[in-house]
C-alpha cells in the first residue's frame, strides 16, 4: 500500500461527466492524506485520521497540493516533421485556411510521415509524452489522420500501439483518416472516402484493436456533414464510436451532426450556435475546448462559459499537433482558458480530469478522486490549485503517480 501524507490541499474532483456549477464547487479538504491499495484510491480524507497499516510505502507531499492525474483527451502526438514557416507567414497574415488552401498544412506533414517508419514515429513521440508525463499528464489521446493513406494510417495507429509499452502514460487511439483529402485524391473526395473506409480496413483496425474512435474533420477545407456523416456510420458498424472536429473555422452544422450521431465528443467549437449546443446537450456529447490552438493561431477562443452555463460538460486538451497547436503543456492550456475563457482554476481542473475523461470513455475509472477509482495522481510543489495556475511560467508538478506508483521523471529530450 502507499499512503500519501502531508497534503496542503486534496482537490476532490468527481467522476465526469460534471456539468454547470458542479464544475466550479468541488471539495477541498486542507491537511490531507490519500491511501492507495494496489492501482485503486482505498482512503482519502483529513491526515489526522489516517490509518496507515504497518510496512505500508510513505510520499511525503511536502503541504504540497494533490489532484487527480490530467487527461490529454486531443492530441495528435504522433507525427513527423515541424512546420515553423507556416508559425511565421500566420505573423505575417496569412490565415491557416489560406495557407492549407495553398498547398500548405496538413499536406506538409502527410509527407513527412510517410517518409518515417512506426519505429520512427514511436521515437518521435516517446520523449513528447516524456514531458506530457511530466507535467503531469497520465492519459492521451493520439489521432491518426497524417497518413492519408490505409499504409500509412495503419502505420501511425501502429506506432501508438508500440509506444504503450515503451512508456507509462495511457495511450487512446482515434481513426483520423477523414482529416483532409490528399494530393492524389484533389477532386475526388468521395473515392478518397471509400478507399479509407473500405470494410477490409476497418475490419484490420478492430482485428488489430488498433482505434477506440473514429474522428472527422468536419470543415469547408476538409468534409461537408453529409460525408462526414457516412464516415461516421460506417466507422460505428466496426465499433469505432463517434468524434469530430466541428465549428472551428466555419459554422456548418458539425456540432449539431455530432448530436445527431451521439458523437463521445465534438472538439473545437468555437462557432458553435444554439442548434448546436441543444443538440449535443440532448446527446451527452462532451465539448472539447482546445485553448491552445486558438492562442497559437491568435484567432478568438471558444465560448467556454456560454456553454458551462448551458450545461455542456466541458473538457480542455492541447490539440497538441506540428501546424495549428505546437503545444505540449495541458496545465499551460488549462492557464490560456482561465486567462482567455474566463474559466475559473477550479473548472479548468474538473475540465482536463473528469470531464476529459468522460471524452475518451474512461470517466468509471480515471480522472477523480473517489474510492475505488484507479489512482492517478498528482503532486504539485505549490499549496493550492489556484497558485499552480497562478503560475503558468514554470513545472509545479512534484511527482506524477500512475495506476497506484509513484513514477520516476525522466530528464526532457
Amino acid at each position: 500500500m502507499l499512503a500519501i501524507r502531508n497534503i496542503g490541499e486534496l482537490v476532490v474532483v468527481p467522476a465526469g461527466p460534471v456539468t454547470a456549477r458542479g464544475m466550479d464547487e468541488l471539495h477541498l479538504i486542507q491537511d490531507a492524506a490519500v491511501l492507495v491499495d494496489g492501482e485503486r484510491i482505498a482512503w482519502f480524507g483529513h491526515e489526522a485520521q489516517l490509518k496507515a497499516p504497518g510496512g505500508c510505502q510513505l510520499l511525503d507531499a511536502c503541504g504540497g497540493c494533490v489532484l487527480p492525474g490530467l487527461v490529454d483527451c486531443h492530441t495528435h502526438t504522433v507525427f513527423a516533421g515541424t512546420r515553423e514557416g507556416e508559425f511565421v507567414q500566420r505573423i505575417e497574415g496569412r490565415s491557416y485556411a489560406e495557407i492549407a488552401e495553398s498547398g500548405g498544412g496538413i499536406r506538409l506533414t502527410v509527407d513527412a510521415v510517410r517518409a518515417a517508419s512506426v519505429d520512427d514515429l514511436a521515437s518521435l513521440a516517446l520523449p513528447r509524452l516524456e514531458r506530457m508525463l511530466g507535467n503531469g499528464v497520465t492519459t492521451v489521446e493520439i489521432k491518426s489522420g497524417y497518413g492519408l493513406a490505409v499504409e500509412h494510417e495503419l502505420k501511425m495507429l501502429r506506432a501508438v500501439k508500440e509506444l504503450c509499452s515503451m512508456q507509462p502514460i495511457e495511450l487512446v487511439a482515434t481513426y483520423l483518416a477523414a482529416h483532409t483529402t490528399p494530393r492524389e485524391f484533389a477532386d475526388r473526395p468521395d473515392e478518397y472516402l471509400d478507399t479509407m473506409f473500405d470494410p477490409a480496413v476497418l475490419e484490420q483496425i478492430r482485428d488489430e484493436t488498433l482505434a477506440e474512435f473514429c474522428d472527422v474533420f468536419t470543415e469547408r477545407t476538409a468534409f461537408d456533414v453529409d460525408r462526414s456523416r457516412r464516415v461516421l456510420a460506417t466507422a460505428a458498424r466496426f465499433g469505432l464510436r463517434p468524434k469530430l472536429h466541428a465549428d472551428q473555422i466555419t459554422q456548418m452544422g458539425a456540432s449539431a451532426l455530432a448530436g445527431e450521431v451521439g458523437a463521445v465528443s465534438a472538439d473545437h467549437l468555437e462557432r458553435i450556435n444554439e442548434q448546436g449546443i441543444e443538440a449535443m446537450k440532448s446527446a451527452g456529447t462532451v465539448a472539447v475546448l482546445l485553448p491552445g490552438c486558438s492562442f497559437f493561431l491568435g484567432v478568438e477562443q471558444a465560448p467556454a462559459r456560454k456553454l458551462i452555463d448551458a450545461g455542456l460538460p466541458v473538457a480542455l486538451a492541447t490539440d497538441y499537433n506540428p501546424g495549428s497547436a505546437m503545444v505540449e503543456s495541458l496545465p499551460l492550456v488549462m492557464h490560456i482558458a482561465c486567462v482567455q475563457m474566463r474559466m475559473t482554476p477550479i473548472e479548468s481542473i474538473v475540465a482536463a480530469t473528469a470531464n476529459a475523461a468522460a471524452a475518451i470513455r474512461r470517466q468509471d475509472r480515471i480522472g477523480a478522486i473517489a474510492v475505488g477509482m484507479q489512482a492517478d495522481l498528482v503532486v504539485l510543489d505549490v499549496p493550492n490549485h489556484a497558485r499552480w495556475m497562478y503560475e503558468p511560467g514554470r513545472n509545479c508538478v512534484r511527482t506524477v503517480i500512475k495506476r497506484g506508483r509513484p513514477i520516476e521523471r525522466q530528464p526532457a529530450r
